[in-house]
């Protein structure tokens, strides 16, 4: 899957935040539209923090069925 449909299946439940620090490490900070629960992701490309915040939106899809 494409990380372009990775986000926006993402967008539909979490407000997304995406920085660099100054060791180009990556973090996404995704916050549940509805709960306002925030969860930290960190990684060494923008690819890397995407597929972990996929991955963590699909085990909080499963969570919520």
């Amino acid at each position: 899957m494409r990380n372009t449909t990775k986000l926006k299946h993402m967008l539909l439940k979490y407000t997304f935040t995406l920085d660099m620090d100054e060791d180009d490490f990556f973090k996404l900070v995704l916050t549940d539209k509805q709960t306002n629960h925030m969860q930290l992701i960190e990684g060494k490309s923008y690819s890397e923090v995407l597929s972990k915040g996929y991955s963590y939106f699909l085990k909080e899809l499963k969570k919520e069925k």
